[in-house]
């Protein structure tokens, strides 16, 4: 059996400013050992990039209902929001916008990690819960 000579390129970490920090190709894990594991991967798919679009725009929606039915005398039920509307006021928005788009971008790079496509989809439907619950309490004013 023969033996290679070259060096092995994986007992260096890659640099944090290379060829492959923005121009990457892995787009899957391939051994299933490291799927079942998880990891990080270079390119995204198309149907993470949507989830991710929508929480973040569902989060802007939920912001600005918030600001309408605060306006028309309703009040937050969520105690970290009531808070944030407390010390921030009307500016509350873009503290909110911040902690999700940040939080969101970590679920982008941990998606490859296991369930966390279960609970970037679970967070779309509870947002969407939310803003259809604003839709209606606006419609009929139930506040």
């Amino acid at each position: 059996m023969e033996r290679q000579s070259a060096k092995d390129r994986r007992r260096q970490p890659t640099p944090l400013l290379s060829y492959y920090t923005f121009g990457g190709r892995r787009e899957f894990l391939r051994r299933k050992s490291d799927q079942e594991k998880g990891g990080y991967v270079d390119r995204y798919s198309p149907g993470l990039l949507f989830f991710l679009i929508l929480i973040v725009g569902l989060n802007v929606l939920d912001c600005l209902f918030t600001l309408i039915i605060l306006e028309c005398g309703g009040w937050e039920m969520n105690p970290i929001a009531r808070s944030a509307i407390e010390v921030y006021g009307e500016r509350f928005w873009v503290w909110k916008f911040v902690l999700v788009s940040v939080n969101a971008i970590l679920l982008c790079l941990h998606s490859r990690f296991r369930h966390v496509h279960r609970i970037i989809m679970w967070i779309a439907l509870l947002f969407l819960g939310v803003i259809l619950y604003q839709i209606v309490l606006l419609k009929y004013h139930a506040f």
